[in-house]
């Protein structure tokens, strides 16, 4: 089975529609690939909170201008204080096994931009570790997702999503992001994401 790595943080709505444009392919074409979500983790790596208001403008952009089938219930009134404990869960499901870590890493960005859900929320956390067969992981999961910050920082990660390929690094490949005059502009990156994609399922090498 073939591995895509990503280091992500799990409240980046960027992250969001990168893994689900490349589920949707791997998917359709029926490719024995599994992403490995590592824990880039934006609230240490920047030493702040995210900005409740900044995300939901980003998520403002990206529905109105490249992804209007996403981001259907975000509530930016019941933002995450934190993406440690979700960041955790995932690692801790990894533990069990890949299908199941990504099932849980997909799971938490659907609960949290799909249905409008609190992901640092014990309650919420616990349904998705349920629903994926396991318990909420212990403290020391949280070991893993500074470990992951750690390697990422080593292997040159410089934002979320930054995918690997092999030796390939992809720094948010589906989406071009600029500010023109205070405002977010966002466009598809077609050649960039064409390029990734077929790297990703293997149709090149």
């Amino acid at each position: 089975m073939r591995t895509i790595e990503v280091f992500a943080d799990v409240r980046c709505p960027f992250t969001h529609v990168g893994l689900r444009r490349l589920v949707a392919r791997r998917d359709a074409l029926g490719r024995d690939v599994v992403l490995r979500i590592r824990a880039w983790p934006l609230e240490l790596v920047n030493q702040a909170p995210l900005d409740a208001e900044l995300i939901a403008e980003e998520v403002d952009a990206l529905r109105a201008q490249v992804a209007p089938e996403l981001f259907g219930a975000f509530d930016p009134g019941r933002f995450p204080k934190t993406s440690l404990p979700a960041l955790a869960l995932t690692a801790g499901a990894y533990e069990i096994g890949a299908e199941v870590g990504e099932r849980v890493g997909l799971a938490l960005r659907w609960a949290l931009f799909e249905e409008g859900r609190d992901i640092a929320t014990p309650s919420v956390l616990l349904d998705i570790a349920q629903a994926a067969g396991m318990e909420l992981p212990h403290h020391h999961d949280q070991d893993q997702v500074r470990a992951d910050w750690a390697q990422g920082q080593q292997r040159g990660v410089i934002g979320s999503p930054h995918f690997f390929i092999g030796r390939h690094g992809y720094f948010c490949p589906t989406l071009d992001i600029t500010r023109v005059d205070g405002q977010l502009r966002i466009a598809d990156n077609r050649a960039v994401f064409e390029d990734f994609i077929d790297r990703a399922l293997g149709v090149v090498t």
